[in-house]
């Protein structure tokens, strides 16, 4: 991408990113343990860098606004909606790859 302008480049970017958080407000069965174990983040990460950019950009962004961003919906309309308990399996993985997040 080294051939693309900034801004072209900004443009793509963003789409892609767009596109990553409708993915993955469709797929509710995936769980954010889920992410964290195979991936080292999460839509909470999501949410979070998001709100750290808008800090450092000096734009007005509330935490519950970031996360409703990337979820699609408020956070607690999500969780009651799409959480589930997590397994021992998921617990024991999430802490044993927990230094690495």
């Amino acid at each position: 991408m080294t051939e693309i302008d900034p801004e072209t480049r900004t443009r793509l970017e963003a789409a892609a990113f767009r596109r990553l958080l409708q993915h993955l407000r469709e797929r509710t069965d995936v769980q954010n343990i889920d992410l964290m174990n195979l991936a080292g983040f999460c839509r909470n990460c999501l949410s979070n860098w998001l709100k750290e950019e808008a800090d450092a950009s000096g734009v007005t962004l509330s935490k519950e606004e970031s996360r409703t961003y990337v979820y699609g919906m408020p956070y607690e309309e999500w969780k009651a909606r799409y959480q589930t308990e997590a397994t021992q399996g998921q617990l024991k993985a999430f802490e044993e790859s927990k230094p690495s997040h």
